[in-house]
């Protein structure tokens, strides 16, 4: 389903202290004099630009570390290996393949009308305020589109009455991690999401390595499980790589390269 977002109904669900961190801000009047700038711009940019989401729903199980689509599509996951147990993996929160009954997970993607990003070039300190803040509404889309399927579309947080800063430090039940963070490292993932979702529909488009543009956009998984939480896989070793590279089906040199940082 593809929702399309004006700015006026995103700027409550913004989170603040990310654009602040992005501009390395820390004097609280400092914040105020840029929060204020930044809602003026934002009222200046209604209606000229708009932001989207696009999701699904469909049923999947868990094997092994792999989440199965119902169309047989996998989302090969990464398993913690270091710290404390229990060493956790997001396919950990859906239900196993060998069980009677099927989990369903949300993919989702959000980004944001590419002239944000391209007409502002006249101006350095206009076109960065510009990209963070686009930043921050292909976030706030993500969550907004995230409190309609918890309570409308999928419906299973149907009589959820949190305030939006409730949302904002996540009290719902469920998760959304995001393709590239610390549980779902592995940006090239996005191709697999982008078969899934077709996210041109919304206007992203993939680079090689599956980042997407416009840069302001975010892909990710919507899980339900109670108990599920976020955590960061950290580093994983050999083992694990060539496991994920034949469940990825790809060389294990070209995993090595998306997996970099986990290494």
């Amino acid at each position: 389903m593809k929702l399309t977002y004006d700015i006026s109904t995103l700027t409550p669900y913004i989170n603040w202290p990310y654009f602040f961190f992005a501009w390395q801000v820390k004097e609280q009047a400092e914040k105020d004099r840029l929060h204020e700038e930044a809602l003026r711009l934002l009222d200046d940019l209604e209606g000229r630009y708009h932001a989207y989401g696009l999701f699904e729903l469909f049923e999947a199980y868990s094997d092994g570390d792999d989440i199965v689509i119902d169309r047989g599509m996998r989302i090969p996951c990464l398993r913690q290996q270091q710290g404390e147990p229990p060493y956790l993996c997001l396919a950990d929160f859906i239900c196993p393949i060998n069980k009677s009954h099927s989990t369903k997970i949300g993919l989702f993607a959000t980004t944001v009308d590419i002239g944000l990003e391209t007409d502002f070039d006249a101006d350095d300190y206009q076109k960065m305020l510009v990209q963070l803040l686009a930043d921050r509404l292909a976030e706030a889309a993500a969550e907004r589109m995230h409190e309609q399927v918890r309570k409308e579309f999928w419906g299973y947080a149907k009589d959820e009455q949190l305030t939006i800063p409730e949302m904002l430090i996540e009290k719902f039940q469920g998760i959304r991690p995001a393709v590239g963070y610390p549980s779902l490292p592995d940006a090239s993932l996005n191709f697999i999401l982008d078969d899934l979702l077709d996210m041109k529909q919304i206007g992203i488009r993939l680079t090689e390595s599956g980042a997407m543009k416009p840069h302001a956009s975010v892909s990710g998984l919507m899980l339900a499980h109670p108990q599920a939480r976020y955590f960061s896989i950290g580093k994983i070793g050999e083992d694990q790589l060539g496991d994920y590279a034949r469940r990825r089906g790809l060389p294990i040199e070209v995993c090595r390269k998306f997996l970099a940082a986990n290494l």
